[in-house]
């Protein structure tokens, strides 16, 4: 048996270049916004924790939006909802900055634990605690 041969492509059979087609626009139009009308991103660090203030998503929301609203009834940090959702830090900003400018969520920074006490303190203190 003798394999399939290849057969060439005429040139006239390809499709027109867009210098080639006159009369349609050059550049296709956007199926998506990488930003808001003004360019501008909310200022979110990995670490900044996002809660819901809606319950239900709006019938407006992208699927997306909607995941990531059911997700946040808790505070969530934006890295784990990037891991949650398989989307890079990026287009979670995106996705962010368009729920709060909607309201829909609220940025909250992080909590910080507290310094840990000096353990000469705790010494000194347990050693004023034995002589009692």
């Amino acid at each position: 048996m003798t394999p399939p041969r290849r057969q060439r492509r005429d040139v006239a059979s390809e499709p027109p270049t867009p210098e080639e087609s006159e009369g349609k626009p050059g550049n296709p139009e956007r199926m998506y916004v990488v930003a808001g009308p003004d360019g501008e991103r909310a200022e979110l660090d990995l670490v900044t924790l996002i809660v819901a203030r809606a319950t239900d998503p709006p019938p407006s929301a992208s699927p997306e939006q909607a995941a990531l609203l059911r997700l946040c009834a808790a505070p969530l940090s934006v890295a784990e909802l990037s891991a949650y959702l398989h989307l890079p830090f990026s287009a979670m900003g995106v996705l962010l900055t368009e729920l709060l400018t909607a309201e829909l969520v609220q940025a909250r920074a992080p909590i910080v634990r507290k310094a840990r006490t000096d353990r000469s303190l705790l010494e000194a203190v347990m050693n004023g605690l034995q002589r009692l």
